[in-house]
């Protein structure tokens, strides 16, 4: 992800802090060490209501780009620093890299797996050297990627990839999410949460794309009636607690974290904000420092979900931080393992199966939707 692209490889470059290690949340008040194991699962899906509105966060870069401004990655390399972290080996004990698996995938295909970027970092040119078996993985995902030939390069919508080619900036599964949420009557909102620099620039385009038609495989998005909010907001994190603005807007935990979910649960249309990435940084690129989500599992009304290619089981190593409000109506929240909430209010993106189904993020969506009113009930054991 161009936010996992920003992962390790940026370490090294950020001023690092310490995290504040004192057992508080961002309003100073709440639990921050995550709790797995034995205990209460997460008490979701009170409510038979299938009809909830839905706030869907959406990283940007490996998400619904396959490119990143920030690293300066275009299509090409984007697209294989992402076979990085989605293909599997380990070190033999001759201390020669050694394949486990001839297929990515999202998790690791055995124990003791690691995958290649975690154990090389950044490496240029992937399905040239090391990776060259996934060099046809590469190929036929960047053929789907490309620009129809005969239609004219949008100057917002379309990206010339380092093979001088035409490729489709934002996925069109992205789009084809927004058609499918209207057609099923679904009351949603979007918000963009990414780290790095693409937001105004996305917003610009998805805006063009909606209210005039600008995107050529998609023209009658406009009938989709779906404004978009094209200013650019901010969630910045401290010891202190978590600060959202946007334009005039202005929530901070410091008044209580209710209030910036009450803020997130309202939106409308589509928009977004440039999340802290010093923070993560700060905090070693772990769930404390990640984007904050805050879960209310008792409301009968709203369901956050959050879609990133970097939201990982291993909490030392992922990039969401979901808050989860104790009572109802309460002030108090814990920080929840990614483990406890994957694919009920965390969606791993998987770039791959985003750019050749043009229904995966519907799927998704869905998934997470019957798994919320599921309740989890097999986690009491």
């Amino acid at each position: 992800m161009a936010d996992a692209g920003k992962n390790r490889d940026h370490q090294d470059e950020e001023s690092h802090g310490e995290s504040d290690g004192s057992g508080r949340g961002s309003d100073g008040k709440n639990v921050t060490e995550p709790v797995c194991g034995p205990g209460d699962p997460v008490p979701l899906g009170l409510s038979s209501n299938n009809k909830k509105k839905l706030v869907l966060h959406i990283d940007l870069n490996n998400t619904i780009l396959v490119s990143d401004a920030v690293t300066g990655q275009g299509t090409i390399a984007a697209l294989e620093y992402f076979l990085t972290t989605v293909t599997w080996g380990q070190m033999s004990k001759q201390g020669k890299w050694e394949w486990l698996s001839d297929s990515p995938s999202l998790l690791p295909p055995c124990e003791g797996a690691v995958n290649y970027h975690s154990q090389f970092g950044r490496v240029p040119g992937f399905t040239s050297a090391a990776g060259r078996r996934f060099r046809g993985i590469l190929d036929e995902h960047l053929d789907i990627l490309r620009w129809p030939e005969g239609l004219k390069g949008d100057k917002e919508l379309a990206v010339k990839g380092e093979d001088g080619r035409l490729y489709q900036w934002i996925l069109p599964s992205f789009f084809q999410l927004l058609k499918d949420l209207v057609e099923e009557g679904r009351d949603f909102a979007i918000l963009f949460r990414s780290f790095g620099t693409d937001l105004p620039r996305v917003l610009s385009a998805v805006s063009r794309a909606l209210t005039q038609g600008a995107h050529p495989l998609f023209p009658d998005l406009p009938d989709l009636k779906l404004s978009v909010n094209v200013t650019p907001g901010k969630i910045r994190c401290s010891k202190k607690g978590v600060v959202l603005s946007r334009a005039e807007d202005r929530v901070s935990s410091r008044d209580g974290e209710r209030g910036l979910y009450q803020y997130l649960s309202s939106v409308h249309g589509l928009g977004g904000f440039q999340d802290h990435f010093d923070w993560w940084a700060s905090n070693t690129c772990s769930i404390l420092g990640g984007k904050p989500l805050w879960v209310d599992p008792f409301d009968q009304h709203v369901q956050h979900i959050f879609i990133d290619d970097n939201i990982r089981q291993n909490d030392e190593d992922t990039i969401v931080r979901p808050m989860v409000f104790l009572d109802p109506d309460g002030t108090e929240t814990r920080t929840a393992c990614t483990s406890e909430l994957y694919d009920i209010s965390l969606v791993q993106n998987d770039l791959l199966r985003a750019i050749s189904d043009p229904g995966y993020f519907t799927q998704r969506v869905r998934i997470c939707q019957e798994n919320y009113e599921r309740n989890l009930q097999y986690n009491t054991g």
